[in-house]
C-alpha cells in the first residue's frame, strides 16, 4: 500500500492503516486503522504529505525557507520566532497549487455522500449515488487537524502543539486551514526540535486530516491503563461539557471516573465544577460560561460511561497496547476522534514514593494526582508562558494551566502544580512523560502558594505540603521498619528481559512465573521457519540470551520459567506463522500448552535446548513449568521429551505444571503421583473454564469472579492435595494481587506461595504477614 499511498494528494480514512504513518501521520494512520476496524469514527479524508512537499515544491519555497532558517540563531528566543513567524508567513500567503486545490474541494464536496454510502456500505455505483446526494449538498462542518509525519517519535509531545480547527465550513476556510496545519510545522517550538535532535526539516512531512465534525454536548480523554499507576486492570475517563479542546488545554478541570476494565463495573466518580464550555457558534466557536449548578453535573450517565469503556477495551484489543483515546458524543453517540499509544507505560520513576506514609503533617493543598513521585523545592508562580524564563532548575512550576509553550520550563522544574486540567490535561501528560511529580485541578493554587517558599509535592496522592517535609522524615521511617519475613514465599510474575534489574531489586523470593511469549515475540520469527532454514541455533541463542539476564539479576533466587503458551492466532503474527499455524474458532481451548509440545516436539526442543545452555554456564535456579496440561498422559509424555534432552539428570532441576484446567485441577493427586516439583495454579484459566465464561467478553464479565464459592472450593482442593504429598503449590492468577481474602483462604489451606505483579509484592507480603501472624500469635 505504500508505495502507491506515496503518489496520491489525498486519501479516504479506509484507504490507509497504521502502516502509512510515513504519508498520512500518526493521527491520519490511526484514524485509518480504526475505520477498517469499523470503530464509531467521524468520517473524513486526509490531505497527505505528499500534497505538503508537492505544495511546497511548486510554489517554490524550499530555497526560501532554507535561507531563513540558514542565518537563525537557535538559542536566541526573538531571533527564533521572527523567523519562525516569517516562515509560516510565506507558507500561509503561498497559492495552492491549483489541481491540488480543485482535489481538496472535491473531496469536501464528496465528504457527506461518501460517508453515507460508506457507512450503510450501498451497492449503487458509487458516483452515481453520491451525484443524487449532491443535489441537496450543504458545505458540512468540518474539523482540520495536522498530522505529522513524526509524531509518534517517544519525545515527540515536545516537538510542539498540534494544529486543531474546529467548525470550518466552506471550500475558502478548507483550503486556508490546510494551509495553516502546514504552516505549523514551522512553529518556533518545531523549529528548535527537530534542530535539536537532527532532524532534516525538509524530510518531516505534514499531512491535513478533515474530519466530519462532532457538536459534542460532552468530549473527553480516555485510557485504557491508569495512566498515573499503570494499573491495567482499570480504564480511566475524563469528560466535560462541549468540545474537547478545554480539556487537553487544562482550561477546566474534568469530572475523573474509574471502571473495572473486566467487569465494567464503575469504581470511582468524581465530579469536578467546569465553570465554562466550548461550544459552536454560527461558522466558528465560543465560550459560554456555567453556573455552579450547571458545571457541577456529571458530564456523561453512567450508561454513556460503560460504552465508552467497552469502545476503548475494543481498541485496545485491536492495536495490543495501551492506548490514549479522545472521543466525542453527539446525540447520545459516542464517537472516537482520536487513539495512539500511551507513551508513558512502565515510565514511573518515583512511582512508589509518597509522603503520607512519611508524615503526620495535614496537606495545605490538594487537587488531582498526574504524575507520580516526590518534589520539594521553591514555588515560582507563572501566569503565561512569557514568564518561563523565571523557572531555574529545582523549583515548581505553579500555573492557572500549562501549554506546549511551558514545556521548557517544565524540563527544569522539579515539580508541576497547575490549577485547572485533570490527569489527561497537557500538564499531565508531559510531567509523566518527563517523570515529574504533578498535581493538577488544584483550586486556587496561584493564591495558595507563594512565591519562593519552599513545598513538597506528592504526586501519588495529589497533596502539596508546606516546607520541606521529606528531607530528614522519608530516610528514618525506611531505616526504621523492618524487613518482613514470611513463610509463604511471595514471588512475582515477569515477562521483559529490561524489566530483570529493577525486579530484582524488590523484596521478593525469586520469579514464581517467567513468561515465554514476549521474549519469543521480540524474537519476531515463527520457531518452526529457523528449523525450516536449518538455523535453530540463532533461536535458541537469542533465547538462552534473555533467559541469562533474569538468571543472571535473581540468583541464588528461584525462575520458574513457563514454557511458551502462545495461541494459534498469537503464533500466526510471528514471521512465517500463517504458513505453520491452523485457523481455530476457539484458540483459547485449542492448540495450545502440552498438546502443542507433543505435536510440535522440535520446537519445544528448542526451549529445551535454551534452558539447559542456562544450566551449562553453571546457573542452577532456572526451572521449567508446562502450561494447560488437560490428562495425565501427557505429562507422562513431556517428561518423556524432556529427559530425551537430559534436563532430567541436571541435579537440582524442578519440574512444575500449571493447573488452569478443571481436568487437572480436580484429578491433581495423579499428576502428583507421575512426578513433579510444583504446581502453580493459573486462576484466570481456570475460572474462566470453571465457569464456562470467557474473560474477554464484556457481555458476560460480571458473571467472572475468582471468589465465586466453586472457584474457591476447586482451589482449596488443590492447595491441600499438594499439601498432602509435600508438593510446592503457587498461585500465579489475577486473584493473588487482587484478592486478600482469597489470599488468606489459601495461605490458612497451606499454600507455600503466591506469585504477583512486581507492583504488588510489598502489600502481598505485608498481607501475608498479618495472616501468619494471626494464625501463630
Amino acid at each position: 500500500m505504500i508505495n502507491y499511498m506515496n503518489k496520491k494528494n489525498i486519501v479516504w480514512f479506509e484507504e490507509v492503516g497504521k502502516e502509512d504513518v510515513g504519508i498520512v501521520g500518526g493521527k491520519g494512520a490511526n484514524l485509518g486503522e480504526m475505520t477498517t476496524a469499523h470503530l464509531p469514527i467521524p468520517y473524513g479524508f486526509v490531505v497527505t504529505a505528499h500534497a505538503y512537499f508537492t505544495f511546497i515544491e511548486e510554489a517554490k519555497l524550499s530555497q526560501k525557507i532554507s535561507d531563513l532558517l540558514s542565518i537563525v540563531n537557535y538559542d536566541n528566543t526573538d531571533e527564533l520566532e521572527k523567523v519562525s513567524g516569517a516562515i509560516r508567513k510565506l507558507i500561509i500567503e503561498a497559492p495552492m497549487p491549483k489541481k491540488l486545490a480543485e482535489q481538496i474541494v472535491e473531496y469536501y464536496e464528496d465528504l457527506q455522500a461518501k460517508e453515507q454510502l460508506y457507512l450503510h456500505r450501498k451497492i449503487h455505483p458509487i458516483q452515481k449515488s453520491i451525484a443524487k446526494i449532491k443535489a441537496v449538498y450543504d458545505p458540512p462542518l468540518v474539523a482540520v487537524r495536522s498530522s505529522a509525519t513524526a509524531e509518534d517519535l517517544p519525545t515527540a509531545s515536545f516537538a510542539g502543539q498540534q494544529e486543531t480547527y474546529l467548525n470550518v465550513k466552506g471550500e475558502t476556510q478548507l483550503l486556508k486551514k490546510v494551509k495553516e496545519c502546514w504552516a505549523s510545522l514551522f512553529t518556533e517550538r518545531a523549529v528548535y526540535y527537530r534542530h535539536t535532535q537532527g532532524f532534516d526539516h525538509f524530510k518531516v512531512g505534514l499531512a491535513a486530516v478533515v474530519q466530519r465534525m462532532v457538536q459534542s454536548t460532552a468530549s473527553g480523554i480516555a485510557f485504557s491503563i491508569d495512566p498515573v499507576t499503570n494499573n491495567k486492570t482499570k480504564i480511566v475517563i475524563e469528560a466535560i461539557f462541549g468540545l474537547g479542546e478545554y480539556i487537553v488545554q487544562g482550561k477546566v478541570t474534568p469530572d475523573h471516573y474509574e471502571v473495572d476494565k473486566r467487569s465494567i463495573i464503575i469504581l470511582e466518580k468524581q465530579l469536578k465544577y467546569q465553570n465554562l464550555k466550548y461550544v459552536r457558534h454560527g461558522t466558528g466557536n465560543m465560550e459560554v460560561k456555567l453556573n455552579k449548578k450547571e458545571g457541577s453535573l456529571q458530564k456523561i450517565s453512567d450508561e454513556q460511561i460503560m460504552k465508552l469503556t467497552m469502545l476503548v477495551k475494543d481498541i485496545e484489543n485491536h492495536y495490543y497496547f495501551p492506548q490514549d483515546i479522545e472521543w466525542a458524543i453527539e446525540h447520545n453517540n459516542v464517537f472516537i476522534v482520536q487513539s495512539r499509544p500511551i507513551t508513558t507505560v512502565d515510565n514511573k520513576a518515583g512511582a512508589g514514593s509518597s509522603l503520607q506514609s512519611h508524615t503526620t503533617a495535614l496537606p495545605i493543598l490538594s487537587g488531582s494526582p498526574a504524575s507520580p513521585g516526590i518534589g520539594v523545592g521553591p514555588a515560582k508562580i507563572i501566569f503565561s508562558p512569557h514568564e518561563i524564563d523565571k523557572i531555574e532548575k529545582g523549583d515548581i512550576l505553579v500555573a492557572p494551566q500549562t501549554n506546549p509553550d511551558y514545556v521548557p520550563a517544565m524540563k527544569k522544574a522539579c515539580a508541576i502544580v497547575t490549577e485547572k486540567g485533570g490527569r489527561t490535561s497537557h500538564a499531565a501528560i508531559v510531567s509523566r512523560e518527563l517523570g515529574i511529580p504533578a498535581v493538577v485541578g488544584a483550586e486556587n493554587a496561584t493564591k495558595i502558594l507563594k512565591n519562593g517558599e519552599t513545598y513538597s509535592i506528592d504526586g501519588a496522592s495529589g497533596e502539596v505540603f508546606a516546607g520541606s517535609i521529606l528531607i530528614g522524615k522519608a530516610k528514618v521511617v525506611e531505616e526504621e521498619k523492618p524487613a518482613l519475613k514470611t513463610v509463604t514465599k511471595v514471588y512475582v510474575n515477569v515477562a521483559e528481559p529490561e524489566q530483570a534489574a529493577r525486579v530484582a531489586k524488590t523484596a521478593n523470593d525469586g520469579i514464581g512465573l517467567l513468561r515465554a511469549e514476549f521474549m519469543i515475540a521480540e524474537i519476531g520469527v515463527h520457531p518452526k521457519e529457523f528449523i525450516h532454514q536449518k538455523k535453530e541455533q540463532l533461536f535458541t541463542n537469542r533465547l538462552k540470551r534473555d533467559l541469562l539476564t533474569f538468571v543472571k539479576a535473581f540468583t541464588p533466587r528461584q525462575i520458574v520459567y513457563r514454557a511458551t503458551d502462545f495461541k494459534s492466532n498469537e503464533y500466526s503474527h510471528l514471521v512465517g506463522g500463517k504458513k505453520y499455524e491452523p485457523h481455530e474458532e476457539n484458540p483459547m481451548l485449542g492448540f495450545r500448552g502440552a498438546s502443542r509440545y507433543l505435536a510440535n516436539e522440535d520446537v519445544f526442543g528448542l526451549e529445551l535446548e535454551a534452558i539447559k545452555a542456562v544450566w551449562a554456564e553453571g546457573y542452577r535456579n532456572l526451572h521449567l513449568m508446562i502450561p494447560f496440561v488437560r490428562t495425565p498422559w501427557e505429562l507422562i509424555k513431556i517428561k518423556e521429551i524432556i529427559a530425551k534432552h537430559e534436563l532430567d539428570t541436571l541435579q537440582g532441576f524442578k519440574l512444575w505444571i500449571m493447573v488452569e484446567v478443571p481436568s487437572c485441577a480436580l484429578n491433581i493427586e495423579e499428576y502428583i503421583k507421575i512426578g513433579i516439583d510444583g504446581v502453580s495454579i493459573g486462576t484466570n484459566d481456570l475460572t474462566m473454564m470453571l465457569l464456562g465464561v470467557d474473560r474477554d467478553s464484556e457481555k458476560v464479565a460480571n458473571v467472572y469472579d475468582e471468589r465465586s464459592p466453586v472457584v474457591v472450593n476447586v482451589l482449596e482442593h488443590v492447595v491441600k492435595t499438594c499439601a498432602k504429598y509435600g508438593v510446592t503449590c503457587s498461585i500465579c492468577g489475577q486473584a493473588a494481587s487482587d484478592y486478600p481474602e482469597l489470599v488468606e483462604k489459601l495461605v490458612r489451606a497451606g499454600i507455600t506461595s503466591v506469585s504477583v505483579a512486581p507492583d504488588a509484592v510489598d502489600r502481598t507480603r505485608e498481607l501475608i504477614y498479618s495472616i501468619e501472624k494471626k494464625m501463630n500469635p
